[in-house]
């Protein structure tokens, strides 16, 4: 029993189960609860920018060839396009099987429409958008934690040091100081996980109330259905190919899991989840390139609630979309939602950008989905992040870069024990040294 109670993962669940009793029972304990949640969503925000860089340059640094930097960086871009395409076809798909949208009553308060009118439909400028990822400032970018950015400079940082040869590897050895001393702090604040999960779910049932949920709950069930449907069809298809279990993998990420869906935020566990894909069999080089690309890139989640609100808010409305309509729709959201990361109100902006596009409805119509977005963010963020650890498998695998032995081990944990941590480093398989006649040495 004391095992049971000092799990982390069982601890997670009753935070849960406590956050929607305090929400129902105290909805005046909301913006306390909000204080709690977003104070853990800091402490790991914290820790994102230092991370990702540091795993980035000791991945790609090690990797040696630059060529094979830019192979994996082209496979994983081909797979997130190729991935959230079939998303968003999925939800198109079910949306107009099932049709969540009809009979709803667009009930909306003047407050609410003006609330979405005033969402800029044409917030997503592309040149404005590519340019970007390329920092003015490192520094601001690490003070702001704009993953393309650091991603970006990292990748030129570790080409400049792999350029240095031998001499460039007491610095790498100083890194690898420095990024097990960083992934120690975030051992220290995954244990506050239950209060940032308990917190989270407190303010979304204290403030929005469960009977929202009633008038929208065929789109919210939907949508919850289309992405079990696309992980338990598209994925585990996708996972069978490469010769892995679906269940044993989402059974290893089960924190991690628990911890998105109590915050609703995928990047609560964006440090933790690189260093399980490590210890799951994937190279640190790939896991540093795919992991924080797929986190703006490979939105599966959210390529199907975009696809599938589009569809309801036609139906709600009654308007006829026809089949070349909804393949334009295709199109656009192909593109619009890779723009979806690191805006906030991403959702409404991409889905009001579309609408805008589109020409067939007014944009203050994404109104009637405010109330209840909050809790479908649930089902994008855990679709987003159970995908983007797929996309890190699918690369590793296809560049050899997999350890089936690390993977075994990570499968065969028991039902209660944490997912698999690790005493020492790495074997010095997974990190290639940077010049083979002089290896990188171990750090304890």
């Amino acid at each position: 029993m004391k095992r049971l109670f000092g799990n982390l993962t069982f601890q997670v669940i009753i935070a849960i189960i406590l956050g929607v009793i305090a929400g129902v029972l105290l909805p005046e304990f909301a913006n306390t609860a909000k204080l709690i949640s977003g104070t853990f969503i800091k402490l790991i925000n914290m820790l994102i920018a230092p991370i990702v860089f540091l795993t980035i340059v000791l991945g790609i640094a090690r990797m040696g060839d630059m060529k094979k930097v830019g192979r994996v960086g082209g496979k994983a871009l081909l797979y997130f396009e190729v991935i959230t395409t079939v998303a968003i076809i999925i939800g198109l798909l079910v949306a107009n099987i099932l049709q969540p949208g009809k009979g709803v009553k667009p009930l909306i308060s003047q407050e609410v429409a003006e609330k979405a009118g005033s969402i800029p439909a044409n917030e997503i400028n592309w040149a404005e958008f590519l340019t970007h990822i390329v920092p003015q400032n490192i520094f601001e970018a690490f003070s702001k934690g704009d993953i393309l950015q650091i991603l970006f400079f990292a990748i030129l940082f570790a080409i400049g040091i792999s350029r240095m040869g031998a001499s460039g590897h007491s610095l790498l050895n100083t890194f690898d100081k420095i990024s097990h001393a960083l992934f120690n702090v975030m051992k220290m604040v995954m244990k506050l996980a239950p209060l940032g999960a308990f917190g989270g779910m407190a303010y979304t049932v204290g403030t929005y109330g469960l009977q929202t949920l009633i008038p929208m709950a065929k789109i919210m069930g939907s949508i919850y259905l289309t992405c079990f449907l696309f992980i338990f069809g598209v994925l585990n298809a996708v996972c069978k190919y490469y010769k892995i279990s679906l269940l044993s993998y989402l059974k290893y990420i089960r924190r991690e899991l628990l911890i998105v869906f109590g915050t609703s935020s995928s990047e609560s566990v964006l440090p933790s989840m690189m260093q399980r894909m490590e210890k799951f069999g994937c190279s640190k080089s790939v896991v540093g390139l795919v992991i924080p690309t797929g986190y703006s890139f490979n939105l599966d989640g959210t390529s199907i609630y975009l696809s599938m609100a589009f569809i309801f808010l036609a139906q709600v409305f009654n308007i006829e979309l026809s089949l070349g309509q909804q393949l334009t729709a295709i199109g656009i959201l192909m593109v619009t939602s890779k723009g979806a990361a690191g805006v906030t109100g991403s959702g409404f902006i991409v889905l009001s950008s579309t609408l805008a596009a589109m020409k067939i409805m007014p944009v203050e119509n994404v109104a009637i989905l405010l109330g209840v977005d909050r809790f479908m963010s649930e089902a994008r963020a855990l679709t987003n992040l159970i995908g983007n650890g797929i996309a890190t498998i699918v690369v590793a695998k296809s560049e050899g870069e997999f350890d089936e032995g690390r993977y075994q081990q990570a499968v065969q944990a028991g039902p209660l024990a944490e997912p698999v941590e690790e005493t020492e480093d790495p074997s010095p398989e997974s990190f290639p040294a940077l010049v083979i006649s002089e290896p990188v040495s171990k750090t304890k």
